[in-house]
């Protein structure tokens, strides 16, 4: 391999994605690549392909196509696609078919890319990865940030969710062992991170098909005993496989956050059960009734879908009923989009893109609402905020997060260096997507010491 090779990673998707890139870079960095962030100017280009929603998917094959254009006057380009749209049958034969494509890999097997691109210079021809096979261990990672890290717990989902492709392109569920994820958590927290966000498919089934006692609540409680770790995150969290065990153990950690990120997808039993989601309304709801008494200064978020094949007027009122019922702190909504090879493709009643356009304006605009109310409730409070850095929107300002996973911006005019300090922050103004407040004090390691203000 030639020293100057020089690769960039396109990423679409997920957190896993996020994290499955970072591991790849990782890797080849560690056989002699070298990153860049300008596509114009690598030798090898990776695509990391997402598939949950058509957009995404349009998204990689235009990124795919000039690619093919670009590959016509730079021959020697190698381009790589990975991901969970290779497992989409009707793209990976058309990947397998297109001559500018060097290299097909999968979900499971990206660990062996450096390899895969080793072949694809030796034999000159065009590499495919075995689909059977599996990751294992602990993997190396080049951490994008410098504050918080995910961490991989678990792969793939036996849910099966009718609307869902993730089971079919991550497949089906496989925990790490316990002692592997304390380990990588452990030496994070030794390189200065301050948080971790635990990721998988479904958090909640972690454990399942391991030899021995371990599920998720028992994993954040060996995790909850590191020491300098500050925050623990994770995503995302079924519903259905939400405990009572589970709240007990967040409701007794010092460090895992406050927030429950709990996708309800609809508030109407009859599309619920179209969806094979496992719940009902009334279930839920009973849910985050026990989540908010037992931890009262939580915050809760959810995922909808607006727009699910056969949803008339009252289901969808039956979603903005259970939105006034659970209140929620914010809500991400998605437009119904068909997934090939899923249940739902093939149900009839698909609606039409003005009407869920008009539904998700009409919920959107309640949420917005509820947000803001909630936000407003904070004002004249004090939050702590692990601080990420500069904002982007306005550099003079500083940015973070609250343990409720609320953005808040602050000024400074001290010459401080705050990134990766977790501050508390006196918020004077809320607004429905960020609060914005003044310093108070910075957390020493050691112990807090009030921020002399001249």
């Amino acid at each position: 391999m030639e020293a100057q090779s020089k690769f960039h990673i396109w990423t679409s998707g997920c957190q896993m994605n996020e994290h499955d890139s970072e591991i790849m870079h990782a890797l080849l960095e560690k056989e002699g690549y070298a990153w860049t962030s300008d596509p114009e100017a690598a030798d090898i280009i990776i695509l990391n392909t997402c598939s949950v929603r058509k957009t995404a998917e349009q998204k990689a094959l235009g990124f795919l196509g000039n690619l093919k254009f670009r590959k016509k006057s730079d021959t020697g380009l190698v381009v790589a696609v990975g991901g969970c749209l290779t497992q989409n049958p009707e793209v990976r034969e058309f990947l397998l078919n297109a001559p500018f494509v060097n290299v097909v890999f999968g979900t499971r097997n990206f660990h062996r890319l450096p390899e895969l691109l080793q072949q694809v210079r030796q034999q000159k021809k065009q590499v495919v990865a075995d689909e059977k096979e599996d990751l294992s261990g602990t993997l190396p990672a080049y951490r994008i940030d410098s504050v918080k890290a995910y961490v991989t717990i678990m792969y793939g989902c036996n849910n099966f969710c009718s609307y869902c492709i993730v089971p079919y392109t991550r497949g089906r569920e496989k925990s790490r062992l316990p002692e592997e994820v304390h380990e990588e958590v452990a030496e994070l927290v030794a390189a200065g991170y301050e948080e971790v966000m635990l990721l998988g498919q479904n958090v909640n089934s972690y454990g399942r098909g391991l030899d021995r006692d371990v599920n998720f609540a028992r994993l954040l409680q060996q995790l909850d005993g590191i020491p300098d770790l500050a925050r623990i995150r994770y995503m995302t969290s079924h519903p259905r496989d939400f405990t009572d065990e589970l709240i007990e153990t967040i409701a007794s950690s010092s460090k895992v956050c406050e927030h429950f990120h709990l996708p309800i997808q609809s508030g109407s039993d009859r599309i619920l059960k179209l969806m094979n989601r496992g719940y009902t309304k009334e279930r839920y709801i009973e849910l985050t009734e026990k989540i908010r008494k037992r931890i009262p200064a939580s915050s809760i978020t959810t995922d909808i879908i607006v727009g699910f094949p056969g949803e008339t007027e009252d289901d969808f009122q039956d979603t903005l009923d259970l939105m006034k019922q659970v209140k929620f702190d914010a809500a991400f909504t998605f437009l119904y989009s068909p997934r090939q090879g899923t249940k739902a493709e093939k149900m009839g009643e698909q609606i039409s893109q003005d009407i869920k356009k008009d539904r998700m304006a009409r919920l959107t605009g309640m949420q917005n609402k509820i947000t803001l109310d909630h936000n407003q409730a904070l004002e004249n409070k004090v939050v702590e905020v692990l601080v990420e850095g500069r904002s982007k929107r306005v550099p003079e300002r500083w940015s973070g997060r609250t343990r409720t996973n609320k953005i808040v911006v602050f000024d400074e005019p001290e010459e401080l260096v705050l990134t990766g300090k977790l501050v508390d922050v006196q918020i004077t103004c809320a607004r429905t997507w960020n609060l914005a407040g003044t310093l108070n004090n910075v957390h020493e390691k050691e112990e807090s010491v009030p921020l002399s203000r001249n």
